[in-house]
């Protein structure tokens, strides 16, 4: 870990948009390259990267579309920048096929999605939190990333800073999933120095060319690898293909299935190190409301309403998506009697919730659509209903 570059970071307090503080997050945590193509409502990121990266030394490139963005993010990363890219829900669809590419070769860099209403076209500047299961399973293939789920503009900043040194840590993509109304409401964002802002660095070898450096060969007993940047003179293939230590192709079963279970077991197995949420009156709670993103924000009153009628409700809020929370909720699961779980979509979370209870107590989905945030009635409704 080393220290954020004050030449980069905009101590102080300040008046943002939760795009804004993404961007100044990303800023803080190292990434000197952004490529993007417009489109609502995550296009403040990108605009405030643009106008940002000249004086910081930094680069932001518009694609023709997507796909472009996608694939010129990875080239940086080969390259040794520290990378991000910004989209909403149908450039995020364009870009599952590099999330996949970049699982399978490992390349560290961060996908910024703000989420609106889809399916499709959708509803373009109206919120909504339809791609977690996306997040999770959008590209082909098994593999597991990292999905964080800001609710402020504070948030934004904090955990674009955390999603850029989970993906050094971890040699993965990160997802900084917001939805509209996080990503465009203005609160104080408070940016500390410089010095009190901790990056993960990128893990380059310290072997020489020539001192039988592998590209894919987890390192010093941890599941992740080393790296080198292309043009360092290191022989390196990075390919799509299942590939061996050396990322040469290598067709056979026994090198796609230990590279698949590394793959999938250096986020698992750390999963411990991983997960984030937060927690509020959990002792003695008959009710949890198990929320993230902007319908946390909604929820808090709900849970306050229902409180005040005597309810004893908590809170679990979802900082990673994925990794999923699971030991949390099943530890919660054999101690309450219901899981309310409100969302702006028709039930995503909700399966994951469901799945990791297994039987156990009940699950009340809260789903929610049409480009609009929940009226807090009907998350108290379905608290009040789940204990009767």
């Amino acid at each position: 870990m080393s220290n954020a570059n004050p030449s980069g970071t905009l101590t102080g307090s300040h008046y943002l948009d939760g795009d804004h503080a993404c961007s100044e997050g990303a800023i803080a945590a190292g990434c000197r390259f952004a490529s993007g193509y417009p489109i609502t409502p995550s296009t403040e990121v990108v605009e405030r990267l643009s106008a940002r990266f000249p004086r910081v030394g930094g680069r932001f490139i518009q694609l023709e579309d997507e796909l472009g963005a996608s694939i010129a993010l990875l080239g940086a990363v080969w390259g040794g920048a520290k990378a991000c890219t910004v989209t909403s829900g149908p450039g995020f669809s364009l870009m599952m096929e590099h999330i996949g590419y970049a699982a399978i070769t490992e390349t560290p860099c961060v996908y910024i999605n703000v989420q609106r209403a889809g399916p499709s076209t959708g509803l373009p500047t109206q919120p909504a939190q339809g791609d977690m299961m996306q997040a999770r399973f959008g590209s082909h293939g098994d593999y597991r990333l990292i999905a964080l789920c800001p609710n402020s503009p504070q948030e934004c900043f904090d955990l674009t800073v955390e999603a850029f040194n989970l993906a050094e840590e971890f040699r993965v993509p990160v997802l900084v999933m917001l939805d509209e109304v996080v990503g465009h409401m203005t609160e104080k964002v408070v940016i500390p120095p410089a010095e009190q802002i901790k990056v993960s660095e990128r893990r380059y070898t310290k072997k020489k060319p020539g001192e039988g450096f592998k590209l894919f060969e987890a390192a010093n007993g941890s599941m992740v690898p080393e790296m080198v940047k292309a043009g360092d003179g290191y022989r390196i293939h990075v390919t799509g293909l299942t590939h061996d230590d050396r990322g040469y192709p290598a067709m056979n079963v026994p090198t796609h299935e230990k590279m698949q279970l590394r793959l999938q077991d250096k986020i698992v197995e750390n999963a411990d190190r991983i997960v984030r949420w937060e927690e509020k009156d959990l002792d003695g709670a008959d009710v949890v409301v198990v929320s993230f993103g902007i319908t946390s924000r909604v929820a808090e009153r709900a849970i306050k309403a229902a409180r005040e009628q005597g309810v004893k409700v908590g809170s679990f809020r979802l900082i990673t998506a994925w990794p999923f929370p699971e030991k949390q909720i099943a530890e919660l699961s054999k101690k309450v009697k219901a899981f309310v779980v409100p969302e702006l979509n028709l039930g995503q979370m909700a399966l994951e919730v469901e799945r990791v209870v297994a039987g156990r107590t009940k699950v009340v989905p809260v789903p929610h659509v049409g480009g609009t945030v929940h009226n807090p009635e009907t998350i108290l409704n379905k608290i009040l209903e789940s204990v009767r």
